[in-house]
């Protein structure tokens, strides 16, 4: 039975100067989205404008000012930007500021209740910072604003989902980062997403830090005996079902995977790799633990094909998906 009314899924615009105005477009074009949420895409209307007549793409969607009650796709138009003036796959400051006033409005419409999810376009770092937003990424600008006691990016595909103890740090912070309270953390914000993803108490996985798991101190310095077991022992006298830690370069061997919802990951590329040579286009990141669920496309902002025609929507649409899916109410 269709619910009486659909989640509304704020949709951020990302870098104008990317492939976020066309992937954008598409999604407003996508007819299957329409039985599961409505779309309200966070940007600039003369930016969507100018590329849907560069890539003679159909512009139809309402455009507003201020967010009512949307019951089809429709474009906020935020006015942030003077569109004539951009250059595509172009580093632009403004682009950066733009791109992060957008995520500001979509959290505080998700904070409002004036949508149930969000689901972001991709940002270019440079251009972020150098508009001046030191954030490293999506991750932190949302956990800060919404101010989550506690979150974790987690990337999600049919093929392989990974959690992270911790992102967008140098290699050589990561051990002072960990903690079994960040790692049981993780496992528990993990654990609640895959249930409610797959339908079914999920099987996870951790990932040692250390080559062959620190192999009993070997390698490192024992952070497996002093953060990941610990962390592992207190999942498991919670009933959740865990296995680790395990030697990283053996973790997603096929067998692994197909016995494992979701895998722990203790840094940015012990994830990220196996991800991103599986499932690049269909991964799905998302931040978990904050008030409102927040999802994003799993790339970047493409310079090399902005405004070309080229770009896929596919990773978006299957973000604003998932925004619905978590956002709706559980049966």
């Amino acid at each position: 039975m269709r619910p009486a009314r659909l989640p509304r899924i704020a949709v951020t615009l990302g870098d104008p100067a990317g492939i976020g105005p066309e992937i954008c477009l598409r999604l407003l074009l996508e007819p299957t989205l329409a039985e599961v949420c409505t779309p309200v895409v966070f940007g600039d209307a003369g930016v969507l404008r100018r590329v849907a007549e560069k890539l003679h793409l159909p512009f139809t969607a309402p455009v507003v000012t201020e967010l009512a009650a949307p019951v089809v796709p429709t474009v906020l138009d935020l006015r942030c930007l003077d569109a004539a003036t951009l250059i595509p796959g172009r580093v632009d400051t403004r682009c950066g500021d733009a791109a992060f006033r957008y995520v500001l409005a979509s959290i505080a419409a998700g904070l409002a209740g004036q949508v149930d999810a969000v689901a972001t376009g991709p940002l270019n770092k440079e251009a972020l910072h150098a508009a001046g937003h030191k954030y490293p990424g999506h991750t932190e600008i949302f956990a800060e604003r919404m101010q989550a006691p506690r979150s974790c990016m987690m990337l999600t595909s049919p093929e392989l989902t990974c959690s992270f103890a911790t992102v967008h740090v140098g290699y050589h912070e990561v051990p002072g980062l960990l903690s079994v309270r960040r790692i049981l953390d993780v496992i528990e914000l993990t654990a609640v997403a895959m249930r409610r993803i797959r339908g079914h108490a999920p099987r996870l996985v951790v990932c040692g830090l250390n080559p062959h798991a620190g192999e009993h101190g070997l390698f490192g310095q024992r952070e497996e005996e002093r953060f990941i077991l610990p962390a592992i022992e207190a999942a498991r006298a919670q009933g959740l079902q865990i296995e680790g830690p395990l030697p990283p370069d053996t973790a997603f061997l096929p067998r692994r995977r197909q016995a494992t919802d979701a895998f722990i990951c203790m840094y940015h590329d012990q994830g990220h790799i196996p991800l991103k040579a599986l499932a690049f286009d269909s991964a799905i990141n998302t931040t978990l633990g904050l008030p409102v669920i927040r999802t994003s496309v799993d790339h970047g902002t493409a310079f090399d094909i902005a405004w070309q025609g080229q770009a896929s929507a596919n990773s978006l649409i299957e973000a604003v998906r998932l925004a619905a899916r978590l956002s709706a109410p559980e049966a």
